[in-house]
């Protein structure tokens, strides 16, 4: 059963007003374009949605909404190709080797037991014990045109369900981003839901009805969903916590400035990074960390190397990963990574910036976010 959350939100009527105060710790701040947005546009510039210094942190969840076809997937459909140039399905989700999307016939990811949903998947929020929610952001998005074209007019709307509850429809609050390119068709949407995490807390999430294309094609098929949540925790660090977002093109820089920002020397913090269509295996995509005055670090997870971050995974830094259905290695073109910025924030200073590169013919950044310690 869908259940609507809240009042359905009109894209082409959001207002939407800058906000340009002074802040403190444990006050918060949310800020958005000047002007009052498009239902749609081809580029979303980044800019901070949300900030708070406070005793706390930041969590996500994510998965993909679409991935390889196999038999098993689709029984009555045609077999896996024979043809050993076909690149296997099962070994490209467990990352036995680099495969790209445009190599398979993609199909929908759908775990959950609704017949009138095509696409779901599921992942943890893990929230430590006494944290209280302080903002949650839903991302969903990929890429309308592969084997079918799907319409542009659904992608401001998704299903989501909370860990042991039902799906409630929920409808983007924001600009759309919308871009053709490349023989792709890709978009992000996104919507605040602060209340309903709040409310419903750790376990596992549900999101489904992500609007993306399934079949073959060059450009492939991709597509997931990231659920960011910060979080107040008086037996944490202070630490500045700001997440970005925006729908921008990796054919020029993304770079995002935590300005006024002082860094004590050997602070910790982690930052995340949500992107589409990165393929494993390629190298010059690149997210460095720098600190005003000081070389930028280059960063990477256990998966790859640091010229390849778009390398179509889901990870978290430790050894404890949150858990995911499913929980493929390979996400064939979604990316949603947390970094331990690890020795670049050793010197401390300030003015914090990431920088995001690719050399790709078509990838787009969605949003990212960050947790860093402060004085």
């Amino acid at each position: 059963m869908r259940i609507p959350l809240g009042p359905p939100l009109r894209r082409a009527s959001v207002s939407v007003l800058a906000l340009a105060a002074v802040w403190a710790p444990g006050t918060a701040r949310a800020t958005a374009p000047a002007a009052p947005p498009s239902p749609e546009a081809p580029r979303i510039p980044f800019a901070e949605r949300y900030h708070v210094v406070q005793r706390g942190g930041i969590v996500r969840a994510a998965n993909a909404s679409v991935s390889c076809r196999t038999t098993a997937d689709d029984p009555a459909g045609t077999p896996e190709p024979a043809d050993p140039a076909e690149p296997p399905c099962e070994a490209a989700r467990a990352g036995r080797f680099p495969a790209v999307n445009g190599d398979f016939d993609m199909s929908y990811v759908d775990v959950d037991d609704d017949p009138d949903t095509y696409n779901s998947s599921r992942a943890e929020v893990r929230l430590p014990e006494g944290a209280r929610v302080t903002y949650a952001r839903l991302y969903w998005g990929g890429n309308l045109l592969a084997g079918e074209q799907k319409p542009a007019a659904d992608d401001g709307r998704v299903l989501v369900a909370e860990p042991g509850g039902r799906y409630k429809e929920l409808l983007a609050d924001t600009v759309v981003g919308h871009r053709t390119e490349s023989g792709a068709d890709a978009f992000q949407a996104s919507a605040e839901i602060t209340d309903l995490v709040r409310s419903s807390g750790s376990g596992l999430w549900t999101v489904g009805q992500v609007n993306i294309a399934k079949g073959r094609s060059g450009p492939g098929a991709w597509g997931g969903w990231t659920l960011v949540v910060a979080y107040r925790n008086p037996a944490e660090p202070l630490r500045t916590l700001a997440l970005w977002d925006g729908f921008d093109s990796l054919d020029r820089a993304t770079e995002v400035r935590l300005n006024g920002l002082r860094v004590p020397r050997g602070a910790g913090g982690r930052v995340g990074l949500v992107a589409y269509n990165g393929d494993r295996g390629g190298t010059g995509d690149s997210l460095t960390c720098s600190v005003a005055g000081r070389i930028p670090t280059a960063l990477a997870d256990s998966t790859g190397p640091a010229d390849d971050v778009l390398d179509s995974t889901i990870n978290d830094p430790g050894p404890v990963r949150a858990r995911r259905e499913p929980a493929y290695d390979n996400t064939l073109g979604y990316d949603s990574d947390v970094f331990d910025l690890g020795t670049a924030l050793a010197q401390g200073g300030d003015q914090l910036t990431f920088r995001l590169v690719s050399q790709r013919d078509a990838a787009w950044a969605g949003a990212l976010f960050a947790a860093v310690d402060v004085q």
